[in-house]
């Protein structure tokens, strides 16, 4: 198995503690938040690590990792990135977005799911929610379960909470079967989509998020399973997220949310 973790971005509302930084790069408790993803894969018995550079590409240098670089990170987003290692769609492989820390608890469950697509998701993401930002109804995006426990839609910004059935957490596992079937996907629609809306989201192909590919893919009949948690991650995306995991790492209570 191996791991790949996207790290292309520029992270501008991180910037007051990460300039000319990757945000991937900001310092979390004595280790930069790639460095403890690469700590964890190899705790979990994933030494096959491949990151996806793009803005300030050379401040990201850890041995035993292979490296890959979206040159054109700054006009595109999470797809593209993933596609430029498409040379690594060797193995089944998990995919982690670079400014979230999930705990050992979540990766190991992820690693063990048998399905072709699993995404990880939080049910309890209210409670994250209120203590990130006091509401929620805010920076919110689709999320819709079956019964089968399928996600069978994504990635609708802003919908109304009854559309939110778990929030997506950006830790994701494919099989090889997988990737070859994404690459076919985005080959059949990479000329179409490149100055028009391809998903939900309404960018075009090559800005696509994440949940866009999902959507694609579940729209083209194939099963995408929800791997459900309650919490155990959290996500660095603005100054603010930062300071306050830093005041919940003083006062303890990150301890409810992420397992340090």
């Amino acid at each position: 198995m191996k791991a790949i973790i996207l790290a292309a971005g520029q992270g501008t509302r991180l910037k007051k503690y990460t300039q000319d930084l990757p945000k991937g790069m900001l310092v979390f408790q004595g280790k930069t938040l790639i460095e403890r993803q690469i700590d964890l894969y190899r705790k979990c018995g994933i030494n096959e690590i491949i990151v996806v550079r793009g803005y300030a590409a050379d401040k990201i240098k850890y041995e035993g990792v292979r490296y890959y670089n979206n040159d054109e990170f700054s006009t595109t987003n999470m797809v593209e990135s993933l596609l430029t290692a498409r040379t690594e769609f060797t193995d089944n492989t998990i995919v982690s977005y670079s400014d979230v820390l999930f705990d050992e608890l979540m990766l190991r469950a992820m690693i063990d799911t048998k399905g072709d697509i699993s995404v990880a998701v939080d049910d309890n993401w209210k409670k994250y929610w209120l203590k990130r930002y006091g509401r929620i109804d805010f920076d919110t995006e689709s999320l819709i379960i079956d019964d089968q426990n399928h996600i069978i839609s994504i990635g609708l910004g802003n919908p109304s909470v009854d559309k939110i059935d778990a929030r997506y957490i950006g830790l994701l596992k494919f099989s090889k079967n997988a990737l070859t079937r994404i690459l076919d996907l985005w080959n059949r629609d990479y000329d179409e989509y490149q100055k028009k809306p391809w998903q939900q989201s309404g960018k075009c192909i090559r800005q696509a998020y994440m949940t866009d590919l999902l959507n694609a893919i579940i729209q083209n009949g194939h099963p995408v399973e929800a791997i459900r948690f309650n919490n155990g991650w959290i996500e660095f995306d603005t100054n603010d997220d930062y300071e306050r995991a830093s005041q919940w790492t003083t006062d303890g209570s990150i301890n409810q949310l992420l397992r340090m």
